[in-house]
C-alpha cells in the first residue's frame, strides 16, 4: 500500500465530480476533507506521477500580495 493512497483516491473522486480543477482548488479540497491534509509539494508529486491525472493547461492568476501566480489545471486521463 502506498503512502499516498487515500490522497490519490480523494483526488480521483474530486476530479470525477468537477471534471477539471487547478492545483490550489484540489489542495483546498484535500485539506478540508482530511484532518492531516497535504502540502503543495506532496500534491504536485502525486498529480504529476500518477497516470490517471493529466495536465490540461495553466491558469494565470494573481495572489493576494499582487504577485502573478501560474498554476496547473488537472483532469482525468482518458482511458
Amino acid at each position: 500500500m502506498s503512502r499516498t493512497q487515500r490522497l490519490r483516491l480523494e483526488i480521483l473522486t474530486f476530479l470525477e465530480q468537477v471534471g477539471e480543477a487547478n492545483t490550489t482548488t484540489i489542495l483546498d479540497h484535500v485539506n478540508r476533507r482530511f484532518r492531516w491534509g497535504a502540502t503543495m509539494n506532496q500534491l504536485g508529486n502525486v498529480l504529476a506521477r500518477d497516470r490517471r491525472f493529466v495536465k490540461v493547461g495553466f491558469d494565470e492568476g494573481t495572489d493576494v500580495g499582487g504577485f502573478r501566480m501560474r498554476v496547473c489545471i488537472w483532469s482525468m486521463a482518458s482511458a
